[in-house]
């Protein structure tokens, strides 16, 4: 199993209408509304500043040797290791400095093949211990959350069809508070005529 993100879109509710495409569509305008319209092509202000390379002279010039396809020329100096023709002091010693230089990588070569690969697997086995504790975390966490929204999606189902009862009458109630309202209007109106046909001049 991989280290992956885990996005869980289970706390939206589990009871509410799917919308319809023009509601959708009408959703998305007002996000693209609120979005600056270079959101697709500039970096969001919250990422960092992509840092400058810096490279030595050295690194620069072989990356510029690289980009425009030009052979290698040059490389290590061998004549360091050549015997001199002419032996001094000074050659003797730089041959020795050389000499005592490749014996200890010779040493610390032979340390790497008897222990390397020990020193090697130790580490690889201590990662996958890490990977493996990270892991079963994970899996805790998405269990856990499992059990949540599982939870959460009993609770809503169990009341739905109290809620779509309820809703109901709700709309039933504000139908009947209108037509209630629009039958006073109309009375109200009645009496104003009836008054005004009566030559009366009180209204309501």
């Amino acid at each position: 199993m991989s280290l992956t993100s885990h996005i869980s879109h289970d706390s939206l509710p589990y009871i509410e209408p799917t919308p319809s495409a023009s509601e959708l569509g009408h959703i998305n305008a007002l996000i693209a509304s609120e979005l600056p319209p270079s959101h697709t092509t500039t970096p969001h202000p919250s990422l960092p500043v992509h840092p400058t390379p810096s490279f030595p002279p050295l690194f620069s010039t072989e990356l510029t040797r690289v980009a425009s396809s030009q052979p290698l020329t040059g490389g290590i100096d061998l004549t360091r290791y050549e015997p001199p023709s002419q032996p001094s002091e000074a050659s003797l010693h730089a041959a020795y400095t050389s000499s005592t230089h490749l014996g200890t990588r010779l040493t610390n070569l032979s340390l790497l093949a008897e222990f390397g690969k020990n020193a090697w697997l130790i580490h690889n086995s201590d990662l996958e211990a890490v990977l493996k504790r990270l892991e079963e975390e994970l899996m805790a966490a998405k269990t856990e959350v499992e059990v949540v929204n599982k939870a959460r999606k009993g609770m809503q189902v169990g009341v739905e069809a109290e809620m779509r009862r309820l809703e109901e009458r709700w709309r039933r109630g504000v139908g009947r508070v209108l037509e209630v309202e629009v039958a006073a209007e109309r009375v109200r109106r009645e009496v104003v005529e009836r008054r005004r046909a009566g030559g009366g001049s009180e209204a309501l």
